[in-house]
């Protein structure tokens, strides 16, 4: 199978430990300079200064600076699965403690850079779609696996396809605050806005079908 003309080429993946590290440390430095300055105004130079590294020890690993904010996007997308993965599995063992660390946890990391998020997408446009449905599809794979023990709880009639309606209208949520003029931010506003989130899916989840009361 060939691969889309306009898809980018991977950028070169780092094989040893200290390569790895300086990596990272270029990642950051791009990431910081994109949220405060905007990716039109991040160049491989200034990444490269804020990084502490030689400008040709990037050009190394990426081709131009489409391939670096291609390997941002990543990296902030792995970031996204990684913390809701960590705060699924220390959620309370109930559906209420599942759906709160997974409200919490998607508006949390929407929160962190959440001006850049969308100008990453933007700027990738159509060419971040898979990489994208990737992480979604992650993400309600970990809330399946999380919610799994609790499923004989949920009252519509088909439980794994209201919980990916749940995950999917949470989803919506976090990403609309991170774009919207006037989003949830600081600690107490996000937090009430993910119990708020949690409530409503937890309301759903034990209400059942319409469908099925005016048949009973």
């Amino acid at each position: 199978m060939t691969e889309e003309p306009d898809r980018p080429a991977p950028y070169r993946e780092p094989r040893q430990a200290r390569s790895a590290a300086t990596l990272a440390r270029v990642l950051r430095a791009a990431e910081e300079i994109a949220s405060s300055s905007g990716l039109e105004d991040m160049t491989m130079t200034g990444v490269a200064e804020r990084a502490g590294v030689a400008v040709g020890t990037i050009y190394r690993r990426f081709d131009d600076k489409e391939q670096l904010i291609t390997a941002l996007t990543d990296r902030m997308l792995e970031r996204r699965e990684e913390y809701v993965a960590e705060r699924l599995r220390a959620a309370e063992p109930s559906l209420s403690g599942v759906m709160d660390a997974y409200a919490h946890a998607l508006l949390q990391s929407f929160a962190d850079n959440s001006n850049l998020f969308p100008e990453l997408l933007r700027a990738r446009g159509t060419k971040s779609l898979d990489r994208g449905a990737r992480t979604i599809t992650e993400i309600h794979r970990l809330l399946l696996e999380a919610a799994a023990p609790y499923a004989h709880q949920i009252r519509r009639s088909d439980p794994r396809t209201a919980l990916d309606t749940t995950a999917r209208a949470i989803l919506g949520a976090c990403f609309h605050n991170s774009v919207r003029p006037d989003p949830a931010t600081g600690e107490t506003a996000t937090r009430t806005y993910a119990d708020e989130l949690s409530d409503m899916a937890i309301a759903y989840l034990l209400t059942p079908d319409r469908r099925r009361i005016a048949h009973t």
